[in-house]
């Protein structure tokens, strides 16, 4: 078993293990009647639980329909003649409390349109965490600025926005705070920083949909909010973005950014206007069908992940050296990961000996998260090139390195964090104690599997 899993990992090793899906969902555990008191899979016991999969997405009935009605229109793509990817952007914006949204082909197009809707330029800088998935990283190198790296809090597995500060310089152009797995960040913490330095903050909300900060959708609460509807996520359309924001000139500005330059109101040959940098990140007529059928039911999974997710928490804080990703006061997660940590010297085994023990179980699939690659050698290489040097020339990256730091609590989560992705919460209550039997009866037993 692997230290290692990042996001897109579950899909290229669910076959491994026997999954018909990474991501499937719903899952129905079905318990074994052994207690967790009894001797762990892994050392010869009866698995605690077994696990069967449908496939994710769940379809609903009226894909077919949507995606044969846009086939025999003819209009496959963002048009003035289209229809499906307006009605999408209406209807998401309404959902998450925003004025306006741009319907993007990818969450990392919905990064590239919002940074570039800023101005976002070489030499500057952008406030982010270390523990993220890669396209949030590749935005911002792909604007030639530069990604500075706050530690997180380690309790919420997000960054710390008290270490964003600390963060900042005269270049920092702008805050990036990433809810990772749809859990919150601080974003008051946030807020105030961008205020105070008259910057935007732009939420990296690609695995935060329907998750709330204070009574506000996530996506909603800065000045811009970026998300992803690659088939993984709670909202899927096979790939897709979005952006959210309240502010009509910057909806203007990330609308021309995400259509080569062509205005909202324009025409269609309109794109003598640069008043951005626009590159086609526009999103498919086809892709708007799913998202308006699959976004009829997100609500529901939603209030589902999050009575689950919430009682599973509480389930394993219960359990000696297990710590479940805190959710901060008046934040509500959207749950696209289940995240805890283990401290192994007070659970007993390391990360990797748990994994192969949780495998045993058969309570469903769970992986260790982020690998803690270095992001200091990646921002190197990707810019050791002839134009890259130019603007970076190893005296400003080993400038850089130095104030990005040593990132222990990031390190910390890396080695021992542990994931399950969201379909594992779509299903009855009785799940969630089979999951923390399972965890109890392997941290019960740890001193025997620590011999293995």
């Amino acid at each position: 078993m692997t230290e290692q899993f990042s996001r897109r990992d579950f899909l290229s090793t669910s076959s491994q293990f026997g999954l018909a899906a990474a991501f499937a969902a719903p899952i129905v555990l079905v318990g074994s009647g052994v207690s967790a008191a009894e001797k762990p899979a892994v050392l010869g016991g009866t698995p605690i639980g077994k696990t069967s999969y449908s496939g994710w997405p769940v379809l609903q009935g009226e894909e077919e329909e949507s995606l044969l009605k846009v086939l025999k229109s003819g209009h496959w793509f963002r048009s003035p003649t289209g229809s499906m990817v307006p009605q999408f952007e209406d209807a998401y914006a309404k959902m998450c409390g925003a004025r306006f949204c741009i319907a993007t082909s990818s969450g990392t197009a919905s990064l590239m349109s919002a940074l570039a809707a800023i101005d976002l330029g070489p030499g500057e800088e952008v406030v982010t965490t270390p523990y993220t998935f890669i396209a949030t990283l590749n935005a911002i190198i792909g604007h030639f600025a530069l990604p500075v790296l706050a530690d997180v809090d380690i309790d919420s597995f997000q960054v710390d926005g008290k270490l964003a500060e600390a963060a900042c310089s005269e270049n920092t152009r702008c805050l990036l705070p990433v809810h990772i797995g749809g859990n919150p960040a601080n974003m008051d913490d946030f807020l105030e920083l961008g205020k105070k330095r008259g910057i935007p903050v732009i939420e990296d909300a690609c695995q935060g949909h329907l998750g709330e900060w204070k009574g506000k959708k996530l996506g909603a609460v800065g000045d811009a909010g970026c998300f992803s509807f690659q088939v993984s996520k709670n909202l899927p359309s096979g790939e897709g973005g979005a952006v959210l924001t309240n502010d009509e000139i910057l909806a203007d500005r990330i609308y021309r950014s995400h259509s080569n330059c062509g205005g909202r109101h324009s025409g269609p040959n309109d794109y003598t206007h640069g008043l951005v940098r626009g590159l086609n990140h526009r999103m498919t007529e086809f892709q708007g069908a799913l998202l308006l059928t699959q976004m009829k039911h997100i609500e529901k999974y939603a209030k589902i992940r999050n009575e689950n997710g919430l009682y599973l928490n509480k389930l394993l804080a219960e359990i000696p050296g297990v710590f479940p990703a805190k959710v901060y006061d008046g934040a509500v997660n959207a749950w696209h990961l289940y995240m805890f940590r283990i401290e192994p010297e007070k659970f007993g085994i390391n990360r990797n000996l748990f994994l192969q023990a949780i495998e045993a179980e058969n309570v469903g699939w769970f992986g260790g998260g982020y690998g803690h690659g270095d992001w200091i050698e990646f921002v190197r290489r990707s810019y050791d090139t002839p134009s890259g040097r130019r603007v970076y020339p190893k005296a400003v990256l080993d400038q850089w390195a130095q104030r990005v730091g040593a990132l222990p609590k990031h390190h910390n989560l890396c080695a021992n964090a542990i994931w399950f992705s969201q379909n594992m919460l779509i299903g009855p209550k009785e799940n969630m104690e089979i999951i923390a039997d399972a965890v109890r009866r392997i941290q019960k037993n740890a001193s025997e599997i620590a011999k293995m």
